[in-house]
């Protein structure tokens, strides 16, 4: 980026790094509890709504979808523009969109807010751009390992005050409350304290790339969610993948011919970052068919369906998904260091292995609760651990002025990952609808759970076949360790650029 680093950050700038990191920490949270308040409640939400599971589904994606086209987008505003009014713009339209899923009993509405709160995933990348500037060497590891476990932390609090507000016949828009006041008491507090900065970027956001690119991820995830509906073979469903590759393609040709391009398309071609790149699209899909498959089967009814628990939304949320969350939590802060120690890609592949393990155990072991809580937490480990390793990974394989062009394409790769998992598995449960009983086949979590296993798979062989190819070409690592900085971050499980400037 075009900012001082924190190493050149001025002593005597007057920031006060305890309620800086305050201030931003709770901006973190609000980013994962808006996440996570949605997905114990898509039951909640047919139901309220009266859609069908598919259509609800879409509340989930679209809200990583925008993340996706969202991300890179405000990075660059942040160079542009500064982080503090990017930030408090960002908060102001996120509290927006809560407002209207608190007030809204309308489908088309509630995507709409859904769509707002995505841009809180602009809050993380640019949290990490003001302390890098603001703090100095010294207390700078400790901040971002705090910023960044709040990504954790925010998704558990979202999880579990979904489950104690929602219930077992409670209003799906309860726990918006909670997203909401987090939100508001985030946006007075960075307004307090933090800082305006000069700004030093130059250049212009790059608009048509980001609209080019929402359009291509939208045909493409259409027809997946809907194509049980319209039949896979169906004019709409062909059409629509047709014009997703169209679309892709021609989002590469303009980025080329773009002067200040959303993402440099060079990038996607480099062996290098292929191998983050693909792995952070798979982990996004194997971490919400996780989330989604467990929170359904854990549900049903076993007296109606034969299958499940006949678990209330509380106890799903606490019962079957916290224990993973928490493991997160506790397991972040070290992963970085098995990075430092062992390397990127031997810790992503062991890191996926755990997926794949976790996937095994709901394809064949589902029967008793307890096998399934150890899948989610195996689930949950493969994905803490895959996001500890992939922020190393794009580091080491660029040179340090292309890093924030890199981490801008993981970003965007991880996003519609998730985007993709959970629509896969919303399409594959809805489409598995037993006449009889109105409720899912079990079938369609066998194949959720093999979604997941084969996704988990994949990363084990990109982990592997990146690791030959190292070896092959002799290659260590192309640049110094991880700085202080990068290590604190990865540590926590996650690291994101501004944009693609740096």
């Amino acid at each position: 980026m075009s900012e001082p680093t924190a190493a050149a950050a001025p002593a005597g700038s007057g920031t006060r790094p305890a309620v800086l990191v305050l201030a931003l920490s709770l901006g973190v949270t609000t980013l994962s509890l808006l996440q996570s308040l949605v997905v114990p409640s898509l039951g909640r939400i047919e139901d309220q709504l009266g859609i069908s599971a598919g259509a609800a589904g879409w509340v989930l994606t679209a809200n990583l979808l925008a993340a996706a086209v969202l991300t890179p987008v405000l990075g660059r505003l942040g160079d542009l523009k500064g982080e503090r009014p990017v930030i408090l713009g960002i908060l102001a339209v996120v509290s927006l969109g809560t407002v209207l899923a608190i007030v809204t009993t309308s489908l088309p509405v509630l995507l709409t807010a859904r769509v707002l709160q995505g841009a809180s995933y602009g809050l993380f990348p640019l949290s990490i751009s003001v302390l890098r500037r603001e703090l100095p060497e010294g207390r700078l590891s400790v901040a971002m390992s705090v910023v960044s476990s709040t990504l954790a932390v925010g998704g558990v609090a979202g999880l579990v005050a979904t489950g104690l507000l929602t219930g077992d016949g409670g209003d799906y828009r309860h726990p918006f409350w909670i997203g909401l006041g987090v939100a508001l008491l985030s946006l007075a507090l960075t307004a307090w304290l933090l800082p305006a900065r000069p700004v030093a970027g130059t250049g212009r956001v790059d608009w048509w790339g980001a609209i080019v690119l929402g359009a291509g991820l939208v045909l493409l995830l259409l027809p997946v969610s809907q194509g049980h509906t319209w039949g896979w073979a169906s004019p709409a469903t062909l059409g629509c993948l047709a014009g997703a590759v169209a679309v892709l393609a021609g989002w590469v040709v303009l980025q080329r011919r773009t002067p200040h391009p959303l993402v440099r398309p060079a990038m996607l071609a480099d062996r290098r970052t292929i191998v983050p790149n693909l792995a952070g699209l798979m982990t996004g899909v194997a971490l919400f068919a996780s989330f989604l498959a467990v929170l359904q089967y854990v549900q049903s009814p076993p007296e109606v369906t034969g299958y499940g628990f006949g678990a209330g939304v509380l106890e799903a949320a606490v019962v079957y998904l916290l224990p993973g969350g928490v493991l997160g939590i506790l397991v972040a802060p070290f992963a970085g260091r098995v990075v430092t120690r062992f390397g990127a890609l031997p810790t992503l592949a062991a890191g996926a292995l755990s997926g794949v393990a976790g996937f095994g155990v709901l394809v064949g072991l589902r029967a008793e609760p307890a096998w399934v809580i150890v899948a989610g937490v195996l689930t949950q480990l493969s994905v803490t651990v895959a996001y500890a390793a992939l922020p190393a990974l794009v580091v080491d394989a660029v040179e340090e002025e292309e890093t924030g062009v890199a981490n801008a394409v993981n970003s965007i790769a991880r996003s519609t990952g998730q985007a993709l998992g959970s629509t896969l598995a919303v399409t594959l449960i809805a489409g598995s609808l037993d006449p009889a009983t109105g409720l899912p086949r079990a079938i369609a979590f066998t194949l959720v759970a093999l979604i997941g296993l084969g996704a988990s798979a994949v990363v084990v062989v990109v982990a592997l076949l990146g690791l030959r190819a190292d070896r092959r070409s002799g290659a260590g690592h192309r640049r110094d360790p991880l700085t202080d900085v990068e290590q604190a971050t990865a540590g926590a499980g996650e690291w994101s650029p501004v944009s693609g400037t740096r």
